[in-house]
């Protein structure tokens, strides 16, 4: 199984489920839906690629219960090997809580030596209240074990919204990959979110299954307190408990290009959140 394939479509399915653009959780780890849990960015694990470039594009429509409306996405991710360098960049468009609003981001995973690897991601929303002013998240990996199979992680996060509020954030996490096309991921995260110095914990466990090149599957759940998110001007929800659950699909369907689909349901004290992600890649 390509490793660095597998990480990629992690972080490339993720993406759509807690990047930038969803929903402020605590942290919000990326403009999760004023509802999802953060989950901050993952990095791909930076090894040469026999397609080093790949293009994913995805739309996506989501319902809000409690009269919240429905969500609406569409984006593209792209990836680019360069060296020692694995570089990322995110564009993105969508509606949520009646307002539109526009992502972009970009990030660096460098390799520094066959045992360790870092990444650095910044990214910024359009003013729309749910996205970003600014975020940063950096992160350290070391690969341990004989054989490698094990990746253990540190990374650390701020977030900056357009109300003012702010989250400063630490994670743990770790990746094991078994020799059957397995490979499973957990992380806790701890966050504090200002004013107020509102202290959170969040945490997910994924598992991904196939090979790449196939067909792969990703299962992932994420519980845990949320900080602050806003639903709309001058408008957050305030420590509160959430969970999310997707389950997301991806299929070649020719040596270079494939589909890819996800289904997610969120749901909060306040409001659920369900829908689904369909999207298309490409590697050059």
């Amino acid at each position: 199984m390509q490793r660095k394939n597998v990480i990629h479509l992690v972080g490339s399915l993720l993406a759509c489920l807690a990047v930038p653009c969803m929903a402020q959780t605590n942290l919000l780890p990326a403009a999760v839906p004023a509802a999802a849990p953060a989950a901050a960015p993952v990095a791909p694990t930076p090894t040469p690629a026999s397609t080093p470039i790949e293009i994913d594009t995805y739309a996506s429509y989501q319902s809000l219960s409690a009269g919240y409306g429905q969500w609406s996405e569409t984006g593209v991710l792209g990836t680019d090997a360069v060296g020692a360098n694995v570089l990322q960049g995110q564009l993105a468009a969508m509606r949520r809580f009646g307002q539109p609003g526009k992502y972009a981001g970009f990030g660096d995973t460098l390799t520094l030596n066959p045992d360790w690897y870092a990444s650095l991601t910044v990214g910024a929303g359009d003013g729309a209240f749910y996205l970003p002013r600014y975020r940063v998240d950096a992160f350290i990996n070391r690969k341990l074990l004989a054989q490698k199979n094990l990746v253990a992680t540190l990374g650390l996060s701020y977030y900056l919204a357009p109300d003012g509020h702010t989250d400063r954030s630490v994670g743990l996490g770790a990746i094991y990959y078994f020799s059957q096309p397995l490979v499973v991921q957990g992380e806790v995260r701890f966050n504090n979110s200002s004013p107020g110095s509102v202290d959170t914990r969040q945490q997910f466990v994924a598992a991904t299954w196939g090979y790449a090149k196939k067909t792969q599957i990703i299962g992932r759940y994420a519980w845990g307190m949320e900080g602050y998110q806003t639903i709309g001007a001058g408008v957050q929800l305030v420590d509160f408990y959430s969970t999310d659950a997707s389950l997301a699909v991806r299929h070649w369907l020719g040596p270079n290009w494939g589909v890819s689909a996800m289904l997610e349901r969120y749901r909060n004290p306040y409001y659920d959140r369900q829908g689904v992600t369909l999207g298309l890649f490409w590697q050059l």
